[in-house]
């Protein structure tokens, strides 16, 4: 009835306040992850008031109110992780923020029902840096997609389809390997010259005597 009521109060002053679902995109913040990488990361968040008369007396406009707290909460959490931790913990990062948006939203009246991370992506500076990283170290980064490959190789269920330039790396780096391991097995050991003391430094008691004429 009360909700019935503050509608209806509402619709007389030419206001509206929906009691379904909203839909609340989180316009992509410029966010530093705890491991000083610069991302640009965007999300959902769905809601719903609960408590219509809360909604119109705690907060001037509950709508604005929970974008911004929003957009401070995702900047929070997400430059909390590291960026590897950001693309695979996706889930625990969605909850952390949803719990966050919801202890703050509670006195207004809403119930913040779920969050999700929509994109992340590098900032554009970033990109120019990353760039010339793969210029530099052409071989560090194939390294780091083998290992890509073994993490993703640990589920047996997998297939996994090889780009052409990565399967010619692979092949380069094993030749280098075996190369390297022939050139240790053929290269001779250093001989030493015999260790000899000078007489002048041995102790006259262990000289050997002079011969006799």
């Amino acid at each position: 009835m009360t909700i019935l009521v503050v509608l209806g109060v509402l619709a007389l002053l030419g206001l509206a306040l929906s009691v379904r679902i909203v839909t609340m995109p989180i316009q992509s913040q410029g966010i530093i992850t705890r491991d000083n990488v610069s991302v640009d990361v965007s999300a959902v968040a769905y809601y719903r008031v609960v408590d219509a008369t809360k909604s119109v007396v705690a907060v001037e406009n509950v709508a604005a109110a929970i974008n911004q707290i929003a957009q401070t909460t995702l900047r929070k959490v997400v430059g909390q992780h590291t960026l590897d931790q950001t693309l695979a913990e996706t889930d625990t990062i969605n909850q952390a923020i949803r719990q966050i948006l919801d202890g703050a939203t509670e006195d207004w009246g809403v119930l913040v029902t779920l969050v999700e991370l929509k994109d992340t992506q590098l900032a554009a500076d970033q990109l120019g840096v990353a760039a010339d990283v793969m210029m530099a170290h052409p071989l560090a980064l194939q390294l780091r997609n083998l290992q890509s490959l073994v993490e993703i190789g640990v589920d047996k269920n997998t297939t996994v389809v090889f780009p052409a330039p990565l399967m010619s790396t692979i092949q380069e780096l094993g030749g280098f390997l075996a190369r390297e391991a022939a050139a240790v097995t053929t290269s001779p050991t250093p001989s030493r010259a015999p260790f000899t003391v000078p007489a002048a430094e041995v102790p006259a008691a262990v000289q050997a005597p002079a011969a006799s004429d």
